[in-house]
């Protein structure tokens, strides 16, 4: 089959958009871009994110509004790529996800980016909306991405971690030999949301992100600050365990940066120390919560690109540092390929969860298809 992925984070950038060819369980990138969205766009979904903008017209039009980009995302992507769209047999779409709340009072979740418009404006079958048939076994709904992680990256003698960097770090550990039973899986905290509030604070919204690491690599560390935030009650609980915007967004940044500025601390010095928390909170969730520190470390994500972050990590754990890129997968690729796999499984009937990492009370068929 060939398949197109499409995927947005929590740091809502734009849509990914991958074509894969799956033959005998043989998966080859075809084509991969990012799609920004429209400027007003993003900050719509930003603000409802953090539920500032939640009447329900508001989120109707979005759905909608979103719906329509994602196809536009396909449609471009196989013009880019002289992929003719008529060749593709299947579109896999996670959304975008504007709230996430696996432990509330009436656990639930919502990604947006209306699947129908996507089927009906490419004319090819889409699978959507995976989180919430995990939940409805009594699942986290997250993490998606070990099925995939499995099929991708397992390996008969190596310990190998997938450490996804987006706005969300979340890690995949595939024990040597193992089967899809004893994957483990969850997010480990914030990847890149903070550093990316910082350095749009500091900068006064000219940059949105740390290029590089530059801006980190030129800073010092703030130990006692490091150590106030590492101190947060999601890092003590244990897996599965999932987290987002509701728990590291804006509120949280905000008062990362007044607790650094009362310290006199430099936009350098505060930039180097939000680095450090997320590769910190990594290592420390390793520690905790892995059987063992693995043999491979396989990074993806905009974070896999974060030279600083990556000299971070390797530093407190010491173990070879790959990215996906040294597997044929770009890091920017690799969720939406992910989301390209998880489609492919529900279009075949095949359960496509792991209640090892999302804590469900067994394997489901995730998904929704919308057929033309």
């Amino acid at each position: 089959m060939r398949i197109c992925g499409l995927m947005s984070g929590t740091s809502a950038d734009g849509v990914d958009a991958a074509i894969i060819d799956i033959k005998k369980d043989r998966i080859r990138l075809l084509a991969f871009d990012t799609f920004a969205y429209p400027a007003a766009m993003r900050k719509n979904i930003l603000e409802l994110g953090e539920q500032k903008l939640c009447r329900a017209g508001d989120v109707s039009a979005l759905n909608f509004e979103i719906g329509r980009v994602f196809a536009e995302a396909v449609i471009k992507l196989c013009g880019k790529s002289k992929i003719k769209l008529n060749t593709i047999d299947l579109i896999g779409s996670h959304g975008q996800t504007i709230y996430h709340n696996p432990r509330g009072k009436i656990p639930s979740t919502l990604q947006i980016g209306e699947p129908s418009i996507i089927a009906h404006r490419t004319g090819i079958t889409t699978a959507a909306d995976f989180r919430p048939k995990d939940m409805a076994a009594g699942g986290q709904g997250a993490p998606l991405v070990p099925f995939a992680d499995y099929m991708l990256f397992k390996h008969n003698t190596k310990n190998r971690a997938v450490q996804n960097i987006g706005g969300i770090a979340n890690v995949t550990f595939l024990p040597a030999g193992g089967g899809l039973q004893d994957v483990i899986a969850f997010d480990t905290g914030p990847g890149n949301m903070v550093i990316d509030r910082i350095v749009s604070v500091i900068s006064k919204g000219k940059m949105n992100y740390d290029k590089g690491g530059k801006i980190a690599a030129g800073g010092k560390i703030n130990s006692k600050l490091l150590g106030e935030m590492l101190r947060h009650p999601y890092f003590r609980k244990t897996p599965p365990k999932t987290t987002g915007r509701e728990m590291f967004g804006g509120k949280f940044c905000d008062l990362f940066y007044k607790k650094a500025k009362s310290k006199l601390m430099s936009a350098q010095d505060i930039v180097a120390t939000a680095a450090a928390f997320t590769a910190a909170s990594i290592a420390q969730a390793y520690r905790k919560f892995l059987p063992n520190i693995p043999d491979e470390i396989i990074l993806c994500g905009g974070g896999a690109k974060n030279k600083q972050l990556i000299k971070l990590l390797q530093d407190d754990l010491g173990e070879t540092i790959l990215t996906t890129d040294d597997f044929g997968i770009s890091s920017d690729a690799k969720e939406a390929v992910s989301f390209a796999i998880l489609a492919y499984a529900t279009i075949k009937g095949i359960k496509n969860n792991v209640p090892g990492a999302t804590g469900a009370e067994k394997a489901e068929i995730l998904g929704k298809i919308i057929l033309v």
